[in-house]
């Protein structure tokens, strides 16, 4: 089928930048590159500190992350993708080479159905995978409680995850397209849209655009609550929403 209004953008892709986009690294390269260019603006906001233009939207004004910790996170970021991240694109590409690129596009329906899919799956996996390791002490302290190094988030600290947390997450983010048989160009889309929903859930800034940012924010302050990372519908079955700070309680390892 042809993929209609994406096309275009597939056939440049294709026949303008194949080496790079066929690469078993591209993905990893993508990620990291949304990952670093969504943080870099907050990163400028935080620094300007009381000076920024947006300072207004800081949803903790008393706290702010210095230079240091900036620096301490996105080496996190670095060191994880380089230890874990690549050496296990490499064996993977070495075990189960990836397949040719198909030459037809998907269509745009095929786009946002196999995208909202995936983030509905991943969305549910996620959150029970969060709440287990926030209700088990040792779970806790040996693969999440890294994240929760800040009770202010900053955009760095999106990616400021313990290797078993990150290869989960990538583990999940490379099965559920492949489950649903995305199209590469889905998975390329979601990857793009879903870190920036991550970066955003962590900017510390309650934007009138920002559906995310409040949400995470009360859940590093309170970790009690707001488990899942782009939707609610799980929080509010289990009774773990919270728009109110105030409506939170103690969990493990806080």
């Amino acid at each position: 089928m042809i993929g209609g209004p994406s096309l275009p953008l597939w056939d440049f892709l294709l026949f303008r930048h194949y080496t790079l986009v066929s690469s078993p690294f591209f993905p990893v390269l993508l990620a990291f590159s949304c990952y670093f260019i969504f943080s870099v603006p907050f990163a400028i906001l935080d620094v300007l500190g009381e000076r920024a233009p947006l300072f207004e939207y800081k949803i903790q004004k008393q706290r702010r992350p210095t230079v240091g910790m900036m620096l301490r996170t996105l080496g996190t970021a670095v060191y994880n993708h380089l230890v874990f991240v690549l050496p296990a694109v490499l064996i993977t590409n070495v075990v189960m080479p990836a397949p040719p690129l198909p030459a037809v596009a998907p269509t745009v329906w095929e786009l946002i159905s196999g995208a909202l899919g995936v983030l509905l799956i991943f969305d549910t996996q996620y959150f029970f995978w969060h709440l287990v390791h926030h209700k088990n002490p040792h779970l806790y302290r040996w693969v999440h409680a890294i994240h929760h190094d800040y009770i202010s988030p900053f955009s760095w600290s999106t990616q400021h995850l313990s290797a078993v947390e990150l290869m989960t997450v990538g583990f999940w983010s490379n099965i559920d397209p492949s489950l649903l048989k995305c199209h590469p160009l889905t998975i390329w889309t979601l990857s793009v849209f879903s870190i920036w929903m991550s970066v955003e859930d962590h900017i510390g800034y309650d934007l009138p655009y920002s559906p995310g940012a409040m949400a995470h924010d009360i859940h590093h302050q309170k970790p009690s609550s707001n488990f899942a990372p782009f939707f609610s519908h799980w929080d509010r079955l289990f009774g773990t929403h919270f728009k109110n700070i105030h409506h939170h309680s103690k969990v493990w390892g806080q």
